[in-house]
């Protein structure tokens, strides 16, 4: 899964997808003012937001990221559990011998 490189910005009347120096909605037509935070809602000029919403710090690149972590997360704990893990009947089968070795302990006294 490749990283978002650019934030994309969608018309809030259409929802097309419309080009970052866009003054207008080429689908629509609606002209821009303003950038609104898909996180916080906080709005304001685009300069404010070159590097992320300047109020809660939302970027596409950080969601990205934090979204590919948790999806490597995911595959490892999945990785350990096909690999690592023993069917549950073994554990069983241990316990029940620990329990019996245990019994036959008191049993000898």
């Amino acid at each position: 899964m490749a990283l978002a490189t650019n934030p994309k910005f969608y018309c809030e009347n259409c929802g097309a997808e419309v080009p970052l120096l866009a003054k207008s909605c080429p689908q629509c037509g609606r002209s821009f003012t303003s950038v609104r935070c898909p996180s916080c809602g906080f709005t304001g000029e685009e300069s404010l937001f070159r590097r992320g919403c300047p109020i809660c710090g939302f970027s596409l690149k950080k969601a990205e990221k934090e979204k590919q972590k948790q999806l490597q997360q995911k595959q490892v704990s999945q990785t350990a559990n096909e690999t690592g893990g023993l069917p549950s009947w073994v554990y069983f089968l241990i316990a029940l011998a620990f329990t019996a070795v245990i019994i036959g302990f008191f049993i000898a006294m």
